[in-house]
């Protein structure tokens, strides 16, 4: 089944391992990897991509338990990877990349936020048959999937 956006193109298919999406300028892709697994009822999944993108990173402290944040524009996302579970009843998608600049920097980071830029971001979404939840560890001050 594929499933068409405001602008009218398809965003997704069904593949034998999964899904295989593709977004286009101005989609959000941790938006559109919720609605893919809210739509098609995914228990759990992970994924991979590439593109190009307007990102966010976080670097998580544990002393502090936060995210430091930083953003890095039009650039290309070299590396994606992650998993979709579930956290009381919604949505919880954890995904780090690894992106390179017009001079070969590369960055790399816990993804907050990535909207694509110019061009396009394809992801390999391998779906899983038993439900995965991600359950925070107070300790850690950080949300941990669980395989009870």
């Amino acid at each position: 089944m594929a499933q068409t956006g405001s602008n009218t193109t398809t965003k997704y298919r069904k593949v034998p391992a999964g899904y295989l999406m593709v977004l286009t300028q101005g989609d959000s892709i941790m938006a559109e990897l919720e609605k893919l697994a809210v739509n098609q009822n995914l228990p759990a999944a992970n994924f991979t991509g590439m593109g190009f993108v307007n990102i966010q990173f976080g670097y998580f402290d544990f002393t502090e338990k936060k995210y430091h944040p930083k953003n890095f524009d039009n650039v290309e996302l070299a590396s994606m990877h992650g998993t979709i579970a579930w956290q009381k009843g919604k949505v919880s998608i954890h995904a780090h990349g690894v992106v390179g600049d017009k001079d070969f920097n590369a960055r790399a980071g816990h993804i907050l936020a990535a909207t694509v830029s110019t061009g396009s971001v394809e992801i390999l979404i391998t779906t899983h048959d038993k439900k995965l939840e991600r359950i925070k560890d107070e300790e850690l001050g950080a949300n941990v999937l669980s395989l009870d």
